[in-house]
């Protein structure tokens, strides 16, 4: 059975993701090369609460090195509206963390999709049909998404499988919105997650500006329906009526009902407002 590591952090965040990785058994399974995508959605992370934090991803990325050794890990997020990817990654510390780890000896690169080469991926999706991407994933051994736990009024929630909205290298991506749903089922699907992490220390009702939310809580697991549906639990949304988990689960990307490992979603639930302005084609029934 799909199992998620759900639990509460008491002590340091390090020791409670080490203790969520065991519960999963462990990073083995990751393959090089590796492409990890961080939510990196402004350059003005004024709550400090939109942005996947460096240090969570300093933490995945030592004990994914400790499990695997040499793998090369390629960290990644293009250009949107609401930012351009190197002045991110030069302003909260990501460009100064690759360096410094490259200088140790460690495969590890960070990469603007939106100056990356593209070539045609030969798909046929819900949305696109032989699409034009980055390169750069093209020869993905594993994808690792590392995502927060926010509202959003297009999709409900964002999580691990909209993280990858950010794989697109076109800087207006609001082009995709009125397709959203099936851009996101069909990224997931040429792309697939094989670790999912959710950062749920703090939350935000919202997507970059909004009102935060104190969790306390971390969510991890292999799947990224599996993760966003308990992630969904946690902020008090019913998964089986979001639109595009649902779809996600459809076609395989996880179950909307994993084995909850760790702590109980019910002693880590809080109450999120539903998103202003929600869509209505982002709910079921």
């Amino acid at each position: 059975m799909d199992t998620v590591a759900l639990l509460k952090i008491r002590g340091s965040f390090d020791e409670t993701l080490r203790e969520a990785i065991s519960l999963i058994g462990g990073l083995k399974e990751l393959e090089s090369p590796l492409i990890l995508k961080p939510n990196i959605c402004t350059g003005n992370d004024h709550t400090e609460c939109a942005n996947t934090k460096v240090e969570v991803v300093a933490t995945l990325v030592d004990e994914i090195i400790r499990e695997n050794g040499d793998i090369e890990i390629r960290l990644v997020e293009s250009d949107s509206m609401s930012k351009y990817a190197d002045k991110a990654f030069e302003r909260y510390g990501f460009r100064d963390y690759v360096e410094e780890l490259s200088s140790q000896g460690v495969n590890i690169s960070l990469t603007n999709l939106s100056k990356s080469p593209l070539t045609e991926y030969q798909f046929d999706g819900a949305y696109f049909k032989n699409p034009k991407l980055p390169v750069i994933l093209s020869d993905a051994g594993s994808i690792v998404s590392v995502a927060l736990a926010k509202t959003h009024s297009l999709t409900m929630i964002t999580g691990a499988l909209k993280n990858l909205f950010g794989f697109l290298p076109r800087k207006d991506q609001v082009f995709y919105h009125p397709n959203i749903h099936e851009v996101i089922q069909d990224l997931n699907n040429m792309f697939r997650s094989s670790l999912c992490l959710i950062d749920g220390r703090m939350g935000l009702e919202g997507v970059i500006s909004g009102n935060p939310k104190s969790l306390g809580c971390l969510i991890l697991g292999r799947n990224p329906v599996s993760v966003d549906a308990v992630m969904a639990r946690v902020m008090g949304f019913d998964p089986e009526k979001i639109r595009h988990i649902v779809e996600a689960g459809i076609i395989g990307l996880g179950s909307l009902n994993p084995e909850v490992i760790g702590n109980k979603v019910e002693d880590c639930r809080v109450e999120f407002k539903t998103p202003k302005g929600l869509k209505s084609n982002a709910v079921l029934g």
